[in-house]
């Protein structure tokens, strides 16, 4: 359930398409991992096993703007234990997006990201958001096969680096108890699709 909340997060079409290539989704599936996350995350004495101070402060002041309530869900300690076990060149794109954050947020208002207005955070989160994927969409047929038929093309964009810190945040969060209740999920059922929004405009 988490998987296909995740792969289509809103990020458009062509993102569900990709998403189910993201590195989080094999942690999502090690059932292993997820029963002993739980002890680690909420260790009263945690400290990061991979992420800088800065990163860490700054991937919460992301996570907060994304989907509010991930503080309390520890999405930052989760994501740092799975980013852990990760290989070098996942964890050196996680970081790079971070960087970028950071480097855009200097550049449009002076300071880090962490450091310049809530108003501020949602105005650059929606400049990241509004730029286009570097992958196209040109080729039609099964979305399991598009990740092989539309490679890369030129380096990352802001778009890019939004996607990919917001689908490790969105994971996280779900797959918390926070995030699991939030969905409708009780401790003692589990709902094999998700329950439809029953407000009377829907949800865009």
């Amino acid at each position: 359930m988490i998987r296909r909340l995740v792969s289509g997060a809103g990020a458009g079409t062509l993102f569900a398409r990709t998403a189910m290539a993201h590195p989080i989704h094999k942690h999502l599936a090690d059932g292993e991992l997820l029963a002993g996350a739980e002890g680690q995350v909420r260790s009263g004495k945690w400290t990061p096993k991979v992420l800088t101070p800065h990163q860490n402060e700054t991937l919460l002041a992301l996570s907060e703007r994304m989907v509010p309530n991930s503080s309390k869900a520890q999405v930052n300690r989760f994501i740092d234990l799975l980013l852990s076990v990760e290989t070098p060149e996942t964890l050196r794109e996680f970081s790079d997006s971070l960087t970028v954050c950071d480097r855009e947020s200097t550049r449009r208002f002076g300071h880090a990201f962490k450091d310049i207005s809530q108003a501020k955070q949602d105005e650059l989160l929606s400049i990241f958001s509004a730029e286009t994927l570097r992958h196209r969409e040109t080729e039609g047929g099964d979305p399991d096969d598009a990740p092989a038929k539309k490679p890369p093309v030129g380096p990352p964009t802001l778009r890019d680096d939004f996607e990919n810190l917001k689908t490790w945040i969105t994971g996280a969060y779900y797959s918390s108890e926070v995030g699991m209740r939030e969905l409708g999920w009780t401790g003692m059922i589990f709902f094999e699709d998700f329950p439809g929004c029953r407000h009377p405009d829907g949800h865009s």
